[in-house]
């Protein structure tokens, strides 16, 4: 069973919004971009029901015939985050929101290394997580196998190639976002909502894409 969990305000969901999934890989600057939103939105009290989906880069960008990263981790620069970002998840999830969005920050912010257990360490212990427990759950095992999990599954059941990846029903988009919300949660809730809903009311737009990218 894949272990995700629902983030939701405790505002009743707007019934013309679907319940929607998000994958994330810490290591992509416009999966940030996208979670910053989503953020951002359920903090400043969107009814949002979203579920939180790990993916891999390095695991979907293998040659065939390679190990997988399950099978050497050390393949995947951002493992180690995003099994915290599991256990925060899972475990402590009134937390995860803030830990969620600083794991980015980390690395695209601070220049920080994924790598690094120290720096995912003071990552959680500035946002009140015991750090000592997350490592502790990431030596147990289960993060791994559960990233594992919810990776095969948005291949299997969507197709996923890449974060962010939006899922609502049967429908998967890859969404690239150019914009950071800076604060601004109507504006992040009105950019999630307008992506849900192009996502769940236009199947048929298999493909939008600017020529350029205004400066």
């Amino acid at each position: 069973m894949t272990l995700t969990i629902m983030m939701s305000t405790t505002t009743s969901p707007d019934a013309s919004l679907p319940a929607f999934e998000v994958t994330w890989d810490y290591r992509c600057p416009f999966a940030r971009n996208a979670h910053e939103h989503l953020v951002a939105a359920l903090e400043g009290g969107a009814p949002f029901s979203v579920s939180f989906l790990g993916y891999s880069l390095s695991q979907g960008h293998l040659e065939e015939g390679e190990a997988s990263v399950w099978e050497e981790p050390g393949k995947d620069s951002g493992i180690l985050a995003m099994q915290a970002g599991i256990v925060v998840r899972d475990k402590i999830p009134e937390k995860f929101l803030a830990v969620h969005r600083s794991l980015f920050s980390l690395r695209h912010d601070d220049g920080g290394d994924l790598r690094e257990g120290a720096s995912i360490r003071r990552v959680l212990a500035h946002n009140g997580v015991d750090d000592d427990f997350v490592f502790a759950e990431i030596e147990s095992g289960w993060p791994l196998k559960t990233f594992q999990q919810e990776h095969e599954r948005g291949v299997s059941d969507h197709e996923v190639w890449g974060v962010p990846t939006f899922i609502v029903g049967d429908q998967a988009v890859f969404v690239r976002v150019m914009t950071r919300p800076e604060g601004d949660s109507e504006a992040a809730r009105s950019t999630i909502e307008r992506i849900v809903h192009l996502v769940s009311d236009m199947p048929e737009l298999n493909e939008f894409k600017h020529t350029s990218i205004p400066r």
